[in-house]
């Protein structure tokens, strides 16, 4: 009867004995967990830093404009999310950094953004903070510690951090459509694309060298879609679009809304040639996060 080997074993060395096999097996492991999570942290940080020049423009017009903070309020709750996993596993150092990290970057990017932003929009993030952030964060962590316990409380919470995560790795799907509608890639920068698929190639090899599936699985979906991404930005990339797009701010919205990890605004006004530019530079720095990653 034939077994299924698992990831464990895909290193077979018959040839050693049992003792040294199993040594080796786990200095391997260790390393696999290691070079997966530095490499995964890094590329995380970096989309984390993406929106910098976003906020540099709103600093330096003291006006967030048009810009949308719904995007980094789902890359706070994301890390969050992750942050709050990641407690209840054992040896889970990388996840807690990044997220940890996460937490601070979009939370001064929110700080920053209720500075500059009109009133209207002061009230709407704020109510937003509370209402996503703050309540339902809070109900996640109150309900899964008082109705689970153990290994059952960090398989819910795995299970909706999955869910959360293929929910905004989905949300590249619309700037996807943008780009093959209007054949512009202007919006959809390759080496966001690029950065974004081996982030999440990055988390899926750790998950798998952890046997961890509620981090690996989530980011298979991630890698596809970067490779789709770059695989349309590839047939687009030489088009140029003769017609400017005309769009509303509530596509555009549903454009910037993806990954991450990572959270990115988005500007609604593209009246002209020169400001369409301008937004793709704005999209091409909001695209995800995460998620975002999600991690």
């Amino acid at each position: 009867m034939h077994t299924i080997p698992s990831f464990n074993s895909f290193f077979w060395l018959p040839s050693l004995p049992k003792k040294l096999h199993i040594f080796i097996m786990a200095v391997l492991d260790h390393r696999l967990v290691l070079v997966f999570g530095l490499l995964g942290n890094a590329l995380s940080f970096l989309v984390y830093l993406a929106p910098l020049p976003t906020f540099y423009k709103i600093f330096k017009k003291k006006s967030t404009q048009e810009f949308q903070s719904l995007p980094y309020s789902v890359a706070l709750f994301s890390a969050m999310l992750m942050l709050y996993y990641a407690s209840l596993k054992n040896d889970a150092f990388m996840l807690i950094t990044i997220n940890a990290v996460g937490c601070f970057i979009e939370t001064i990017y929110l700080v920053i953004y209720m500075i500059y932003a009109t009133k209207i929009s002061r009230i709407y993030t704020l109510k937003l903070l509370i209402s996503f952030n703050l309540v339902t964060c809070a109900m996640i962590i109150v309900l899964t510690s008082l109705f689970s316990h153990g290994a059952e409380r960090m398989n819910i919470v795995g299970w909706i951090c999955v869910v959360f995560s293929v929910s905004v790795y989905a949300a590249p799907l619309s700037i996807m459509r943008f780009v093959v509608k209007t054949k512009s890639v202007e919006f959809m920068p390759f080496s966001l694309s690029l950065a974004l698929t081996l982030c999440a190639a990055c988390w899926f090899g750790y998950g798998l060298a952890v046997d961890d599936y509620f981090i690996a699985s989530p980011n298979v979906l991630g890698f596809l879609l970067g490779l789709v991404q770059m695989i349309i930005y590839m047939i687009y990339k030489n088009k140029r679009n003769e017609i400017l797009p005309q769009t509303n701010s509530q596509e555009l919205a549903s454009c910037g809304h993806q990954m991450k990890n990572n959270g990115n605004p988005n500007d609604a006004s593209l009246n002209k040639p020169e400001e369409a530019a301008m937004d793709g530079e704005n999209k091409s720095n909001k695209a995800v996060e995460s998620s975002e990653l999600h991690v």
